[in-house]
This record gives structure tokens, C-alpha cells and sequence, in this order.
């Protein structure tokens, strides 16, 4: 017995943890699953035929939020045995058969490596009547040669290498993504191209360090056989997607502050479309807690690299990632983390408690910190940045800024009749649209006058100063979304959208 109905499509949904890795490998898996014959299950759907969790492995809590989601699914999959059940993303790479023997109902469980899998796996599992389970090494090929189902008619991800060579004591990611692999500019302009010709005027290049995007081409985009060159390549490849004709706006995350350069700034601040917004995350404003992070830069470097990119674009919106409570970090060290950001004056900052992770070399370290000194500790640091970001939005009150207007952004729009979006700079801004309540659509360009500022929003109360319609609000407000096919496969189809995800962070953000 199967949910469906007899002869009709199988249905799916797709529940993401983690970071945009995460959500755009979510991406394609809608993408295989639709190549597939699939059908989206609508959210509200509690008996889809298929589920697949796409995990993080990052944060501690992660292995009990997928169990916990598991268990809950049990009984639903006892009462329709054709539902299937598949796991993959970063935890299903680390804990491999492990899921199966803790989840025993679970069908499928797949790597980072082979996304494009999926499908078979689950045809297999059906028919076998029997688990599956598929944990490949290194990649299989290049994730972005795979269908995307694009989950926004106004911006999207496209990847420009995965993996990453650093070895930091706190992260997992390595070990589960694998070393980096580039992809050449070439298919990554393509990408953005065929995106823009579908409406899409924004775009975000992903990598887990941007930054060293390219040091193995050579200067014609080849892989490079030990002769040098390459170092501007991702500076290269900013400048280039200033040329594709209809980007709007051009973001990145995440570089490292070891590998920030200054060609780097100088393709942000002379780039028209490239976004003067930038994450940079910190960790650590100790150096002995960087030192003992193999954080490969000190304090004085980061501050460096901050008061150049305030030189060359004074609106510049910097944000962060800070962890507290590091094995060994000292009241001192804490303090030092402080200075920094306070001399920085983020625009906001992804702040997380140290988390032992295991199979990493801070979860074996000495001085493991209590509970309620990270917490106490936590707290002062949350305090520190709010009062920061707030200070830095009520700079912006009586500006007017542009703003690119989402779906899902504002959880509040509806009882406030507000609408919402980000500024160039990526702040989130909720705005009145007055007289044109009603004309404006996800998609669309407003310009409006900031009204209030609150630690993590702008709210702009008053008339738009203009509203300008776009392909890409034409794409929502006729129902239709992009699909990626696969780079340099031929043009795009279109289907029914779904809500675009909020901004997470998470292990993309080194």
C-alpha cells in the first residue's frame, strides 16, 4: 500500500536544517525529485509519500532535532507503509548506517557526495524492501551539474566551489564536505546568466571560503598543474558578474579573513551590482583562543581588513559569526572578543555557544568550559551587539534605501499590513506600501524612507518614495519560480513557488 492514489504522482517534502549549503542542496534535491516525477506535497501535507531531512551537523542539538523529527514520523509511516523515509546532508555523512539502526523505519540514508543519487536510492529501497544506505567518499559530481528546483523568483544560490582546506579545531565541516573543489568561472557566469533570464536579480555566490576561490587555475580558469596564478580569481570572477546584463545585485558568503585580500575590496567597491554588504566571521577577538582555534589570522588582521573595507565603501554593512565559550577562553580572552566588536560595529552577528562536536579536536581539549559561565558569558556578548546594531540602524532613520521585496521575511507583515524585504546593504526592512498596497510583489523594487530602527530591522512607516515592477515580480505574481536543469543544459522551466527561505548561517560561515 502506498499513500498515493493509484496512477497518480508520488508526493514530497523537504525538511532543511543548517546552513545555505544546506538550503540550496535542498534545492536540488527538489530538482531530482521533480526530474523524478515527483510532486511538492504542500506543507501542510502531514502524509507526504516521500520525506527527506537534508541535516546539519554543526551545532549540538542537531543529532537530537533529526531523531526527535524521526520519532515523530513513526507512527505516521506505521499507518501508510508506502511512505519513504530519507536522510542525507552532513549528519547522514557522519553518522552513516548509524541512523538506520537508531531509526529503523528510516528507507534512505545519502551523503554530501551524491546527492544525485536520491532517486534510484529510493526506487531500490522500494523495491528491495530494504534500507539503503549510500556514503560516498568525494564527490560524485559537482552538485551544481544536477536539476534545481529554485525556491525564489527574486534571488538565488549558486555555488561556486564546495569542501574546504581549512583544519579549525571547532568545525566539522571538512571532514564531511571534503577538501575544495572549484568550479570554473565559465559555468559558474552560466549559471548566473540563466538565472537572470529567468527573472532572478539577485544572486549569492556559496562557498565555504569564498576567498580561495581559484588558487588551483591557472590565469585562463584551468586547473592549474603547479605553475602559480589564480589568487585573483574570485575579485575576477566579482568584476565578471558586473557584466551579466539585468543582475541587480551580487552577494557572497563566506570569506575568511586569512585569505581576504585587497583586490577582493576593490572589485566590491567598483563593481556597480556587488552588494556593499559583507560577512566576515570573526569567532574569536582573543588571539590565543584564535591561536588555539587554528584560526590563521589575529585580531590586528581582521580590524585591518575592516577599516580597508570602511575606506573604500563607508556604507558598508558588515556582519559576523562569534563563538563564546571555546575551550580555554579566559575572562580575559573574553573581554578581547568584546573590543573587537566593539571597534567593528557589526550590523548584526551570528552568535553561538561553543558546542563539543565529536571527532573534532576542541571536543578532546582541556579547559571545557561549565555550562553557566558560556551562558553568563553569552549573554553579556548578545547585550554588547545589540546595543552595536542598534546604534548603527538608527543611523539609517530619515535615509531612504532600495529594497528588493520577499516572501517570508517579515512574520509579522500580515497583522502589521506591512511588507518586507532586504536593502542592498541586507538589511531587513518592513515596509508600509500605502497608496500601492496591492500593485507591489515579491520581486519588486521599492525605494522608502527608514522610520525606526530596531536592533535587527528597519521598519519605513511612511508612503514609498517608488515602487518599480520587475521580471521577477511578474514571475510571482504569475505563479511561476525558476528550475535549473543543470548548468549549460538549456533553458530554464517554470513552477509553482514556494516561500523563499529566511537568511541562516551555520557552516558556510567560516
Amino acid at each position: 500500500m502506498t499513500t498515493a492514489a493509484v496512477g497518480s504522482p508520488r508526493t514530497y517534502q523537504v525538511r532543511t536544517y543548517g546552513c545555505q549549503m544546506n538550503v540550496h542542496d535542498s534545492e536540488r534535491i527538489s530538482g531530482l525529485l521533480e526530474q523524478a516525477g515527483y510532486v511538492r506535497a504542500p506543507e501542510a501535507d502531514d502524509q507526504p509519500d516521500v520525506v527527506v531531512f537534508n541535516t546539519c551537523a554543526v551545532r549540538e542539538n542537531a543529532d537530537n532535532r533529526l531523531y526527535g523529527n524521526l520519532g515523530h514520523l513513526r507512527p505516521v509511516k506505521t499507518r501508510n507503509p508506502g511512505m519513504q523515509i530519507a536522510v542525507g546532508g552532513c549528519l547522514a555523512q557522519k553518522d552513516r548506517s548509524d541512523i538506520v539502526r537508531r531509526a529503523p523505519w528510516v528507507d534512505v540514508v545519502f551523503g554530501t557526495h551524491n546527492i544525485g543519487s536520491l532517486p534510484v536510492l529510493l526506487e531500490r529501497a522500494r523495491h528491495n524492501a530494504a534500507a539503503e544506505v549510500e556514503i560516498l567518499e568525494s564527490l560524485d559530481v559537482f552538485p551544481s551539474t544536477l536539476p534545481t528546483r529554485r525556491e525564489s523568483t527574486y534571488a538565488g544560490w549558486v555555488s561556486i566551489s564546495v569542501g574546504c582546506n581549512n583544519t579549525c579545531t571547532f568545525c566539522i565541516v571538512p571532514s564531511l564536505r571534503g577538501r575544495e573543489k572549484d568550479r570554473r568561472p565559465g559555468d559558474i557566469l552560466a549559471e548566473v546568466r540563466t538565472l537572470v533570464d529567468s527573472g532572478v536579480l539577485e544572486v549569492t555566490l556559496l562557498g565555504q571560503n569564498v576567498n580561495s576561490y581559484g588558487v588551483a587555475f591557472d590565469e585562463a580558469g584551468e586547473p592549474n598543474r603547479g605553475r602559480g596564478g589564480g589568487r585573483s580569481a574570485f575579485a575576477e570572477l566579482l568584476r565578471a558578474c558586473g557584466d551579466v546584463e539585468g543582475l541587480e545585485r551580487v552577494r557572497f558568503t563566506s570569506p575568511h579573513p586569512r585569505d581576504f585580500t585587497d583586490d577582493v575590496i576593490a572589485a566590491m567597491a567598483e563593481t556597480p551590482n556587488v552588494c556593499h554588504s559583507l560577512h566576515m566571521p570573526l569567532q574569536s577577538g582573543s588571539d590565543d583562543v584564535l591561536k588555539a582555534m587554528r584560526r590563521s589570522y589575529r585580531a590586528e588582521r581582521y580590524l585591518g581588513i575592516i577599516a580597508k573595507v570602511r575606506a573604500a565603501m563607508p556604507d558598508a554593512a558588515i556582519t559576523t559569526d562569534i563563538i563564546v565559550g571555546f575551550p580555554g577562553e579566559t575572562e580575559a580572552d573574553f573581554q578581547r572578543t568584546l573590543d573587537v566588536v566593539r571597534e567593528s560595529r557589526f550590523a548584526s552577528a551570528f552568535t553561538f555557544q561553543y558546542s563539543k562536536r565529536p571527532g573534532t579536536p576542541a571536543a578532546t581539549m582541556d579547559g571545557q568550559l561549565p555550562k553557566e559561565v558560556v551562558q553568563e558569558r553569552y549573554e553579556r556578548l548578545i547585550a554588547c551587539v545589540e546595543e552595536i546594531t542598534w546604534a548603527e540602524n538608527r543611523k539609517l532613520v530619515g535615509e531612504t534605501v532600495e529594497v528588493l521585496v520577499a516572501v517570508g521575511e517579515g512574520r509579522k507583515d500580515e497583522r502589521t499590513g506591512r511588507m518586507s524585504g532586504r536593502a542592498r546593504d541586507g538589511r531587513l526592512v518592513h515596509f508600509d506600501a500605502g497608496s500601492l498596497a496591492g500593485a507591489i510583489r515579491p520581486g519588486d523594487i521599492v525605494h522608502t524612507t527608514v522610520t525606526y530602527a530596531a536592533p535587527h530591522h528597519l521598519n519605513a512607516d511612511g508612503e514609498p518614495v517608488s515602487h518599480r515592477r520587475t521580471r521577477a515580480g511578474d514571475a510571482a505574481e504569475a505563479g511561476l519560480a525558476p528550475r535549473t536543469p543543470g548548468v549549460l543544459l538549456g533553458l530554464p522551466t517554470v513552477g509553482a513557488p514556494a516561500a523563499s527561505p529566511a537568511p541562516v548561517t551555520g557552516c558556510v560561515a567560516h
